[in-house]
């Protein structure tokens, strides 16, 4: 694949024309950026943004002003290759945190679906289409990331009430315990179905279900007819997506943005 043209591809499909991603959430096109709004458990933040050095700032305090003004905390999803250079520091100078860098990596569906990935002996995958496997699936991010599901379980129930031909989740099952889990996000007309949160329990490190569960999504996708698989890789996942073929085209950080941390 030609990296330049997927990266352009994935910009324009993914990011400038984004669509909604959950249930009361809305994109708008406003002041030189791309953004959704939508409930407090929803991702609310920057998608893209064509700035300039003259237009950055004002479209920074215009953004923390409209997020603000809900009640909302925010991310600025800011890519290596966004416009201006500077535009990470002008973040941080208005309030902004960044968060961990992540590799966006993108692979041929068809290629990642063809992986031969089999699950250790003894662990089932379970598909997750109601509250209780939302929960097993929550379950395992909380041990897997040491982070609170709280907003995900809310989010995940909203988009399997409402958007469930978007969004794919899965359990992987071990003696009757979820050991490992994954969701895949899709938007028709993008091409590209999105890999997110898979997690799995230090005790089951190390014997192949992030392998799997990569592989297992990529046969959906394809069946789906998405020909794309992005991920927004940690420096943990990087090597193993890498191996299985992944491609890294740029990098992203998160800015978030919480009005309590601003104003003390």
């Amino acid at each position: 694949m030609d990296d330049a043209e997927v990266l352009a591809l994935f910009d324009r499909r993914v990011r400038r024309e984004a669509r909604p991603d959950g249930p009361g959430c809305r994109i708008e096109r406003v002041g030189g950026v791309v953004r959704q709004t939508g409930p407090a458990e929803a991702w609310n933040g920057v998608l893209w943004s064509g700035l300039t050095a003259s237009s950055a700032d004002r479209a920074i305090e215009e953004q923390v002003r409209h997020f603000t003004s809900l009640g909302r905390e925010f991310e600025w999803k800011l890519y290596e290759h966004d416009e201006p250079g500077d535009l990470g520091d002008r973040l941080r100078a208005a309030g902004f945190a960044p968060g961990q860098r992540e590799a966006l990596m993108v692979a041929e569906t068809a290629r990642i679906a063809a992986v031969p990935a089999a699950l250790p002996a003894g662990v089932d995958l379970v598909p997750v289409t109601d509250a209780t496997g939302v929960d097993l699936l929550v379950d395992v991010h909380d041990r897997a990331f040491g982070t609170d599901g709280t907003r995900l379980r809310r989010r995940l129930l909203g988009q399997l009430a409402e958007q469930a031909g978007t969004v794919v989740a899965v359990v992987a099952v071990a003696d009757g315990r979820p050991v490992s889990s994954a969701r895949m996000e899709t938007a028709p007309g993008t091409g590209f179905a999105g890999l997110w949160g898979g997690g799995t329990v230090p005790e089951w490190r190390g014997r192949g279900l992030y392998r799997a569960l990569v592989a297992h999504r990529a046969r959906i996708a394809a069946d789906r007819g998405h020909p794309w698989l992005q991920v927004d890789a940690s420096d943990d996942s990087r090597p193993v997506l890498a191996r299985l073929g992944f491609t890294v085209l740029s990098t992203t950080t998160p800015y978030d943005y919480r009005p309590d941390a601003t104003t003390g």
